[in-house]
């Protein structure tokens, strides 16, 4: 038996494992297995023996971060028990290596118990549940194994999913605030009142986003130390309007907040935090906030804000708020995402000019007074 990539030969053979595998409401089609060999950010693999296809494993992989996803697996009943199963999952796994993967996820529905028992034998570990994921309504069971074993530090950092589309910002500074201070409340209503306290007014449509400035405030007045590292004096986001009076409100609310920021002990520095930096203030103790575009991750550009958890040599690891339950993602998929430190590099760039901006905070030292702030470089 050999494990190896699939071609548009093997369409009919895995139709007809398919067939034999799952309900009709639960197969994938002619045109699912075409876009998977085609079109797909991953790989088909299958197991031959004597030009006979008796398995498949189809992986996804999660753009800009280092998750993988089993997208499906199916193995002929008449070879189960054969070691088919074993080889099809070992290979994946190996494929989700060697894309600079860290884990491996799938999803099997609660009732297929010779599938949980498999995945449990395996290493795998269950994560969540998928409520009424399938079309009959039942429940899905997510299960992860990691494929590489990171080493690093980390915090525990409480997950909040932002409940409207323009507050990412406020998301992840509640995120780091909470980990800093258990007892703050996470809700949508501190989720309004820090979007109120920092938004920048105008976006390219719709309610305007939250800047570094405006957030740095909010978390400022709520007893944390607070940094900002913003690379340019342009106004942020300033290029995602056109029209001149909306670029001129925007103006004018960055220079009031830089205004109350100077009566302040808020240190500003004029320059972007790179990625060593970025991991020195984490190991010292600070909760970085970082502005990204979003593009590597959702194939769309907007600016958008994470809370970093954790690093390793290889990753940094952050909380997303961002959730999209129609295409299956939940809040699981978002925690503790791992990014390739190269990658993350790329990220931290918005707009045509390339701005950056993160904060990091801290709970307030007793010994910490209100000193004008300063801008260093």
């Amino acid at each position: 038996m050999i494990i190896r990539a699939a071609t548009s030969a093997d369409i009919e053979a895995l139709v007809g494992i398919e067939d034999r595998s799952f309900d009709p409401t639960d197969r994938l089609s002619r045109r699912s297995f075409r876009y998977l060999l085609t079109k797909a950010h991953g790989t088909l693999l299958v197991a031959e023996d004597e030009g006979k296809i008796f398995g498949y494993a189809a992986v996804l992989l999660n753009a800009g971060t280092a998750l993988a996803r089993l997208y499906s697996f199916a193995v002929d009943a008449h070879c189960r028990r054969h070691g088919v199963g074993n080889a099809l999952l070992a290979a994946a796994e190996h494929f989700a290596e060697e894309s600079d993967g860290v884990c491996l996820r799938t999803e099997v529905r609660k009732d297929n118990e010779p599938a949980v028992r498999f995945l449990k034998q395996r290493g795998y570990r269950r994560f969540g549940v998928l409520l009424a994921h399938y079309d009959d309504d039942m429940d899905a069971l997510r299960y992860e194994k990691t494929v590489v074993s990171p080493h690093g530090e980390s915090i525990r950092v409480p997950y909040y999913q932002q409940t409207m589309d323009f507050t990412c910002g406020p998301a992840a500074l509640m995120m780091a605030m909470q980990a800093l201070d258990p007892v703050l409340t996470l809700d949508r209503k501190l989720e309004t009142r820090l979007w109120r306290e920092s938004t920048t007014i105008f976006m390219t449509s719709g309610h305007g986003g939250c800047g570094p400035y405006g957030m740095a405030l909010s978390a400022y007045h709520r007893d944390f130390d607070v940094e900002v590292y913003v690379n340019t004096a342009t106004a942020l986001f300033i290029d995602s309007v056109r029209n001149p009076e909306k670029k001129e409100v925007m103006r004018l609310v960055e220079e009031d907040f830089l205004e109350e920021i100077r009566t302040s002990s808020i240190l500003v520095h004029d320059t972007g935090l790179c990625l060593g930096e970025l991991e020195d203030r984490f190991r010292s103790g600070w909760i970085p906030v970082v502005l990204i575009s979003s593009y590597r991750i959702y194939q769309e550009k907007f600016p958008h804000w994470l809370v970093v958890t954790g690093f390793d040599d290889r990753y940094i690891y952050v909380h997303d708020p961002l959730i999209e339950p129609e295409r299956g993602i939940t809040f699981v998929d978002r925690v503790n995402m791992p990014i390739l430190k190269r990658e993350f590099e790329h990220m931290t760039r918005y707009g045509k000019v390339g701005q950056k901006a993160a904060l990091v905070l801290r709970k307030r030292s007793t010994t910490s007074g209100v000193l004008p702030s300063r801008t260093v470089s």
